[in-house]
């Protein structure tokens, strides 16, 4: 009988010590989120993501043996369950003015959603390293959705140079947060700045 149950009863418990790790990866991983959210990654610091999460500093050293690799687990798993805006369906329309207005309202939506972590993290790429390397991939979507953006449009030469540069304002996040701290509202902003692009494609 024992012979028949030790290797069950071993089986469970490796899969209950790996279920507890999981759980305590996501909790350190969802505690340094909310601290990026708030306070933002240069003032988070491993006591207080530790305190947050419930663990000892060693269990954090243990998932996450630099702050590097914490926030590459935070920033995959934020950005994992608040993806960017689809490219695909912007291309699919063929009007450049309704993919731009289309474009416009669903990034500063977006925007709207995640204000808080986008301010801090952007805020402190210019400050930490890690920071700085985590929203290279959300910098590299604007570049791509600045081309999808200006595809179809005749402008060459120093025009297209102008317009390339009026698109990359449009869909900053520093844009559209400038625009609606004083008041003015998405649907709003979005005229706004369509009317910049259009005045860009025709300078």
């Amino acid at each position: 009988m024992s012979r028949e149950t030790r290797p069950a009863g071993r089986k469970y418990e490796l899969k209950k010590r790996a279920e507890d790790m999981a759980d305590t990866h996501l909790r350190i991983t969802e505690a340094a989120i909310e601290l990026h959210g708030t306070v933002g990654p240069s003032r988070t610091t491993l006591t207080a993501v530790a305190k947050k999460a419930g663990v000892e500093r060693r269990t954090l050293y243990r998932h996450f043996p630099t702050e590097g690799d914490l926030f590459v687990a935070c920033s995959t798993h934020y950005f994992g369950a608040n993806p960017w805006p689809d490219l695909d369906s912007w291309r699919a329309i063929r009007d450049p003015r309704k993919r731009l207005e289309q474009a416009l309202d669903e990034l500063y939506a977006y925007y709207e959603r995640t204000a808080p972590m986008l301010s801090n993290v952007l805020r402190d790429a210019e400050l930490v390293d890690y920071a700085r390397d985590a929203v290279v991939p959300f910098r590299a979507f604007l570049e791509n959705a600045t081309n999808v953006l200006v595809s179809g449009r005749p402008a060459r030469g120093r025009r297209r140079q102008v317009l390339l540069g009026a698109v990359r304002h449009a869909i900053a996040f520093s844009t559209w947060h400038s625009l609606t701290t004083n008041g003015i509202a998405r649907t709003e902003a979005v005229t706004i700045v369509e009317a910049l692009v259009e005045a860009a494609a025709t300078a």
